[in-house]
């Protein structure tokens, strides 16, 4: 349990740290440009890639705090033993899910645009860098529902 609660606390501090920065970026796009009257050039991207970090990273927490949306009509009509069988076997389904696209095709993603040298236009950045977030939230989320079927 305690390492779960140490990955839950860097996460949540994490997410509100990328929130800021997106926060403070969008204000100082805002400001270049309608005040300064010569808009950033690198605002735009940045805010881009810090929500695609938010959205992968706030998915993974979300999994481990149990908290997405969920249809369970089938779960609810079910006896207690047969609840705990759907629950293990979505969360194996889930887990399947993040292994092989998130975790395989990610690190596929990373390596590729790793190999290939891409930058981004504006900030001139590595593309993988951007793109790491993709195998790092599937192998949370594996390590959240791995530790749910394990918990129940």
């Amino acid at each position: 349990m305690g390492f779960k609660k140490t990955l839950d606390s860097i996460l949540a501090h994490l997410l509100v740290l990328l929130m800021g920065l997106m926060v403070l970026n969008v204000l100082w796009q805002v400001f270049s440009r309608y005040v300064l009257g010569k808009p950033s050039a690198f605002t735009d991207e940045l805010a881009r890639f810090l929500m695609i970090w938010l959205g992968l990273l706030g998915a993974a927490y979300v999994s481990g705090k149990k908290g997405h949306v969920a249809i369970d009509v089938l779960a609810k009509r079910a006896s207690v033993k047969n609840q705990k069988r759907l629950k293990r076997g979505v969360s194996s389904f889930i887990i399947l899910f993040c292994l092989a696209a998130m975790v395989t095709g990610g690190g596929w993603l990373v390596f590729t645009t790793y190999e290939l040298k891409q930058l981004s236009p504006a900030l001139g950045m590595p593309l993988a860098y951007v793109y790491i977030v993709i195998p790092l939230s599937g192998l949370i989320v594996v390590y959240y529902k791995f530790f749910d079927i394990l918990s129940d």
